[in-house]
C-alpha cells in the first residue's frame, strides 16, 4: 500500500514578507495547484492514503477558494483516503457549504483516533494534543504490535515531558509501543531519524517553501508497505514550483557594483539556482570606504533572471582614516571631524565617513 505523507501546506499564507501583493497572489495560488499537482501524482502512482500532518490552513480566516480547492480533490479521488490531523496553525474543523464531510475524510480530535487500512493490516493513529496532561496522552498510545503502525502528530520533536508545552512531542515516551512510522508536521524542512529498534521518526517539511528560512528543497514523503510482511520503503519526493536559495556572495576587493554582480553570478551558479526560483543575494566582505556600490543597480541586473530576487548588504567597509587625516582636502576635514567627534559611537563612525564621502563625490546615498 503506498501512502503520502505531507504537512505544513499552510493554505492561504499573506506571503507578503518579501512579496509585492501581485506576486503573493499568485504563489497562494501555486501552493494551492502543487496540493492538486500533488493528489494527482497520488492518483497516478495508485497511493491509497495521503497523510496531511496538520497546518493545512495558516489562519482561521480560510478564503472559500482554499476550502473548495481542499474539498474538490477529495471529491474527485474517493479512491484515496485523506487524514487530515490539525495543527497549531489549524482552527476548528473547516466549515464546507454542505451538510456533511465527504466519506474519504478522515479527522482527529483531542482523544486517540485509530483507522484501518488494508483490511485491518495496518493502522493509522492520531491524536490533537489537548491544553494540559499530555503525558496521559502517551499512556493511552497503545498499538497492536502484530499490525504495522503509523502515528500521527503535529509539533516539535523532545524527549522530555510536554505537560506545560503542548506543541512538544516526547518521543522518548513513543518508544518501544510498537510504532514502525510517526508522520509528523511542524518542522518545515525535511527530517528523518530512528524511533527505536522498530521504528522511525519523520518530519515531511513543508509542500512549498514561503520564505528564505525554508530554503532547499521541499516536497512529500512516499511510504510504500507491505501489509503482509511489515516492510516498507521510505522516499522523500522534490515536490515544490518553486526553490528558495539565500547566497551567499563574497565581495572583498571589488571596487563597483559590476564586479561586485559578477561574484554574485559566479555564486548563483555554483549555488545551481533557476530562473523559476526565489533568490537571496547576501553580499559578504570587506569594501573600500571610497567602493562605488549602488544596491539598487546590483539588483536590477538580477530581476529579469529569476522569479524574485532580494538583495542584503552585509559588507563592512575597509576604511584607512590615516589616509585622509592629513588630507588638506574636504574629504579630510570631513574625516578628521568625524573621528575626533566622541559622541558618535565608534561602531558607526565607518559608515557615517562611508556616507559623507559618497555625499562629497556627488553619489547617491543608499
Amino acid at each position: 500500500m503506498k501512502i503520502i505523507h505531507c504537512a505544513d501546506l499552510h493554505f492561504d499564507s499573506k506571503l507578503n514578507a518579501n512579496l509585492e501583493k501581485e506576486s503573493a497572489k499568485q504563489r497562494k495560488a501555486e501552493i494551492l495547484h502543487t496540493f492538486a499537482r500533488m493528489v494527482a501524482y497520488a492518483a497516478d502512482n495508485e497511493v491509497k492514503a495521503i497523510l496531511i500532518a496538520g497546518d493545512l490552513f495558516d489562519t482561521k480566516n480560510t478564503s472559500a477558494t482554499a476550502r473548495n480547492a481542499f474539498l474538490h480533490e477529495m471529491l474527485q479521488h474517493p479512491d484515496i483516503n485523506f487524514y487530515y490531523l490539525r495543527g497549531n496553525h489549524d482552527q476548528d474543523i473547516f466549515l464546507f457549504e454542505r451538510d456533511e464531510l465527504p466519506q474519504n475524510l478522515r479527522t482527529f480530535d483531542a482523544q486517540w483516533k485509530t483507522y484501518t487500512e488494508e483490511e485491518g493490516k495496518i493502522t493509522i493513529s492520531g491524536i490533537e494534543f489537548p491544553a494540559q496532561d499530555t503525558d496521559s496522552v502517551y499512556l493511552a498510545c497503545a498499538p497492536d504490535a502484530e499490525k504495522f503502525n503509523i502515528v500521527m502528530l503535529h509539533g516539535q520533536e523532545g524527549t522530555g515531558s510536554a505537560k506545560d508545552r503542548t506543541e512538544i512531542i516526547n518521543l522518548k515516551a513513543l518508544r518501544n509501543k510498537g510504532i514502525d512510522y510517526i508522520a509528523l508536521g511542524h518542522v518545515h524542512a525535511y527530517k528523518k531519524e530512528t524511533l527505536d529498534a522498530r521504528g522511525v521518526y519523520c518530519y515531511c517539511g513543508c509542500l512549498e517553501g514561503r520564505g528564505f528560512d525554508e530554503c532547499g528543497e521541499h516536497g512529500f514523503v512516499l511510504l510504500d508497505v507491505d501489509a503482509q510482511s511489515g516492510k516498507y520503503t521510505h522516499t522523500f519526493v522534490p515536490f515544490a514550483k518553486r526553490r528558495l536559495y539565500a547566497v551567499e556572495a563574497d565581495v572583498t576587493g571589488c571596487l563597483t557594483t559590476a564586479e561586485m554582480a559578477e561574484k554574485a553570478r559566479q555564486a548563483l551558479a555554483a549555488a545551481g539556482c533557476g530562473k523559476d526560483d526565489l533568490i537571496k543575494i547576501v553580499l559578504k566582505g570587506m569594501v573600500d570606504v571610497a567602493c562605488e556600490k549602488d544596491i539598487v543597480y546590483f539588483q536590477a541586473r538580477f530581476a529579469s533572471d529569476f522569479y524574485f530576487v532580494k538583495v542584503c548588504d552585509e559588507t563592512t567597509l575597509l576604511v584607512d582614516v590615516e589616509d585622509y587625516m592629513r588630507d588638506a582636502s574636504l574629504k579630510g576635514e570631513f574625516v578628521r571631524q568625524v573621528m575626533e567627534d566622541e559622541s558618535i559611537p565608534k561602531e558607526d563612525k565607518k559608515t557615517i565617513i562611508r556616507y559623507g564621502l559618497q555625499a562629497i563625490a556627488g553619489e547617491e546615498i543608499q
